[in-house]
């Protein structure tokens, strides 16, 4: 959706995670992803016992749990999140993952990750 009069750049863009396919990327996980010019958002959906590995990356990350129970340890600090919490995870940090229960969280990523935008983006 176009606002009128707005240069591209600054277009308004309206998306629905209904619409939005989901990927399965591992036998406990699985997840959709909206990336704009500057953002990249993921939902993630975990169940129980789904673990992340150790790994950095270059863009500061916010986690945002929507449900359930994570454990995240970023430089080696375990955080225990649940539903409503919100952990923002600075550029380059190590951090893993691990879903204590089943579990929903929203990932924001600056800049946006293209590394994870299909190929035809």
């Amino acid at each position: 959706m176009s606002i009128t009069g707005v240069n591209n750049v600054d277009q308004m863009n309206q998306y629905n995670w209904t619409q939005i396919p989901e990927e399965q990327i591992g036998p406990l996980w699985t997840r959709q992803m909206i990336h704009t010019p500057q953002l990249s958002i993921l939902k993630l959906r975990f169940s129980k016992g789904a673990v992340l590995a150790n790994h950095h990356h270059m863009h500061e990350q916010v986690t945002m749990v929507m449900a359930g129970t994570l454990r995240i340890e970023v430089n080696g600090e375990p955080f225990i999140l649940h539903a409503g919490d919100v952990l923002r995870i600075p550029p380059d940090a190590p951090h893993m993952l691990e879903a204590l229960e089943d579990s929903t969280a929203i990932d924001v990523f600056a800049p946006a990750r293209d590394d994870l935008k299909p190929l035809n983006d």
